[in-house]
């Protein structure tokens, strides 16, 4: 199989993007071609989220139909009804007798001070977005100002949306998602080299290597924003027949790919969070050794797809929008 270096190497994974330019917003969403095992794992200080309750491994539903990322704050979390709607049609969800009620967790991150135009009036537009990303869902999809990464920032750079995989020893697929709107940075210091610069494969994010050295200065905080205004949110995904306390340890160990990738990370002034899903295709050789290979694999991709969302990236078109990666480093 050819790796597209996406999350939707995982086959049965479609990702959809919808945005607005002028609101300098927009949703992302991971649809499940069937249902699946998901959890999730909850470390930032200021979260949003929707239906995370119901993927702790101690409650009743056991599997999801799709997961919805999304800018916007709480205005946000919207998008996941408009997602809903869509899966409704398609007559997807948790059956009660005659009732169908599709599962969607989700969660949203802070872009309402980005300078785009969040003046919407009564209703904010992300249920709409949130059905028009789960329509238009496939295999390929942008990255960097895409989605729920149009409006997201960093630091000291624009952020984005990024994506990444990887197939372990075991011949099990990984995959990751990350929309990046962290307080810290994902680049040393005022220089071009990402702190997940050792994880990186075939020059996916630009091929500077680390720096020479990493100095004082280097490991000042540079931090944005003031509370809840930052969040990077994302989906770590496999092809692993997984339960769900399984797959909440995958997320928990995916986290470590943000504390690779991210300077400072899980702060109080965050909202991070990663979700996981397994779809099931193949047996685990071991169910210890076999999650730990994962789970390190699925750091690394994590790390990985953080870098590529802020080196795709492009700025916003607005008075004193942040630059991207590429207008600052690339000569």
């Amino acid at each position: 199989m050819t790796l597209r270096n996406l999350i939707t190497d995982i086959p049965g994974l479609r990702v959809g993007h919808a945005g607005d330019a002028k609101l300098g917003s927009g949703v992302t969403v991971v649809i499940f071609d069937t249902a699946v095992v998901a959890s999730v794992d909850v470390r930032g200080g200021g979260p949003g989220t929707r239906e995370t309750a119901l993927l702790d491994p101690a409650q009743t539903v056991e599997n999801i139909d799709a997961i919805v990322l999304s800018g916007g704050s709480a205005f946000g979390l919207d998008a996941a009804s408009g997602t809903q709607a869509w899966l409704r049609e398609q007559g997807r969800g948790f059956k009660i007798r005659d009732a169908v009620v599709p599962i969607v967790p989700g969660a949203i991150m802070f872009d309402l001070l980005n300078g785009g135009d969040k003046h919407w009036g009564r209703y904010p537009p992300y249920r709409e977005l949130g059905y028009e990303a789960a329509k238009t869902a496939g295999a390929d999809f942008a990255l960097g100002s895409a989605g729920a990464g149009l409006g997201a920032t960093t630091a000291t750079l624009k952020g984005g949306v990024g994506s990444a995989s990887a197939v372990t020893a075991q011949g099990i697929t990984v995959g990751a998602l990350a929309v990046v709107n962290a307080v810290g940075t994902t680049t040393v210091g005022d220089g071009p080299h990402f702190w997940a610069a050792a994880f990186e494969q075939s020059g996916e994010f630009g091929g500077r290597g680390p720096p020479a050295q990493v100095t004082e200065a280097d490991l000042a905080i540079r931090a944005k924003g003031g509370p809840q205004e930052n969040t990077t949110i994302a989906i770590i995904a496999t092809d692993a027949k997984l339960n769900k306390a399984q797959c909440n340890r995958l997320a928990v160990m995916a986290q470590d790919g943000f504390a690779r990738a991210i300077y400072p990370v899980h702060t109080p002034l965050d909202g991070d969070v990663v979700f996981s899903a397994a779809t099931g295709a193949k047996p685990l050789a071991d169910p210890f050794y076999g999650l730990a290979e994962l789970g390190m694999v699925a750091a690394n991709v994590m790390a990985r797809a953080i870098a590529r969302g802020v080196y795709d990236a492009t700025a916003l078109p607005f008075p004193g929008a942040l630059p991207s990666w590429k207008d600052k480093f690339r000569k």
